[in-house]
């Protein structure tokens, strides 16, 4: 990239717009991480139906729908591409970018990502002051559903493909799982469900 540093060290805004290439990075407290592969068929479609969904539920609305790649600058050395962003603030919508933290924001978990995800990211949306952001993992299916409270997030929904997730920062907006998940499963992904028994060493007590 040849970009300069800033003089701490860091890289900012300005030296991420001055980059060329198709190579796609984000910028966390001024760390450069690159972005994963092209993402998987399984990752696309999710995408495309939340994308779809959603436009139709904000549909004149004072809300605005932007999918991944869309950069979204929450401080100067803070630059990343969620997979789905919603922002309800016209003020942080820019020509180039959004300028500021969205309403909600949506990231498609992968291997190659989930950890940076749930980690340095979530974070970075905690400080910035994201009020919603929801964590789709694809395969075992689920969407964590977190809301902002004070400085850090808290869990609200944890929903499996069979669930309904519900919006606490858009009370009439829900997304039926199973329409969101209904991918055949590849040979040899079979989820291994908890169930409730009786242990062995304490048998069952006689009804008295």
């Amino acid at each position: 990239m040849g970009a300069p540093k800033h003089k701490d060290d860091r890289y900012t805004w300005n030296d991420y717009r001055s980059w060329n290439g198709d190579e796609r990075h984000e910028i966390v407290n001024g760390e450069i991480h690159a972005m994963s592969p092209a993402p998987s068929t399984r990752h696309q479609k999710i995408a495309s139906r939340l994308t779809r969904w959603l436009e139709e539920h904000f549909e004149g609305k004072p809300c605005d729908i932007y999918p991944a790649p869309v950069d979204v600058r929450l401080t100067d050395f803070d630059v990343v591409q969620p997979d789905l962003v919603v922002v309800c603030d016209e003020e942080r919508i820019r020509p180039s970018h959004i300028d500021g933290p969205p309403t909600l924001v949506i990231e498609i978990l992968s291997p190659a990502t989930a950890i940076y995800d749930r980690t340095r990211k979530l974070d970075l949306y905690a400080r910035s002051g994201v009020k919603e952001v929801w964590l789709v993992t694809p395969y075992p299916s689920c969407v964590e559903l977190f809301l902002l409270d004070g400085s850090t997030y808290r869990l609200i929904q944890a929903c499996d493909k069979e669930a309904e997730l519900r919006s606490p920062s858009f009370p009439d907006l829900n997304v039926k799982l199973p329409r969101l998940f209904d991918f055949p499963l590849e040979p040899g992904e079979e989820i291994q469900r908890v169930k409730e028994v009786h242990p062995p060493y304490a048998p069952k007590q006689a009804p008295s």
